[in-house]
């Protein structure tokens, strides 16, 4: 089993793209939003993922995601109920020894800039880049199976 040790942030300054290492274009849809087994499919710079999910912990959830082809990935989006697909940019940020994914969203999420880390322990020091706000980590409004229902957060 694989666990996701992840904390959330909003992002509150666009310095961001500056300091971006790379960037990719993704559209990412759920195929259930069930929040004991989320299934996602996403398609990334061409690339097909799929990816099951198990509920929240705080910043600590099962996870499993594999590479699938990209034709694949693309149909299965097609299946996905309406407003459940998400177009975002995803900007790569290394900073204080940590590669941050800035996710940039587009369409009815316009505006909403979030800011995630991966860590190995929950409990993990982390340094805060100069772009990262509020922490929302566990807020499940921002979690992106319900932003893509639910729309922007207030």
């Amino acid at each position: 089993m694989s666990k996701e040790i992840e904390r959330k942030f909003l992002v509150d300054s666009d310095i961001y793209k500056a300091m971006a290492k790379g960037r990719r274009e993704m559209a990412q849809g759920y195929l259930s939003r069930n929040p004991d087994a989320t299934v996602r499919v996403r398609v990334a710079d061409a690339v097909g993922y799929i990816t099951v999910k198990g509920r929240n912990a705080g910043a600590v959830r099962d996870e499993w995601e594999y590479t699938i082809p990209s034709a694949d990935a693309e149909a299965m989006l097609k299946l996905c109920p309406e407003g459940s697909v998400l177009l975002k940019t995803r900007y790569l940020v290394d900073f204080g020894g940590r590669t941050w994914e800035v996710d940039e969203f587009h369409g009815h999420l316009e505006g909403l800039v979030v800011a995630e880390v991966e860590l190995d322990d929950e409990n993990a020091a982390v340094e805060m880049p100069p772009f990262v706000g509020r922490e929302v980590t566990g807020d499940e409004r921002y979690y992106n199976s319900n932003l893509c229902k639910q729309g922007k957060p207030e």
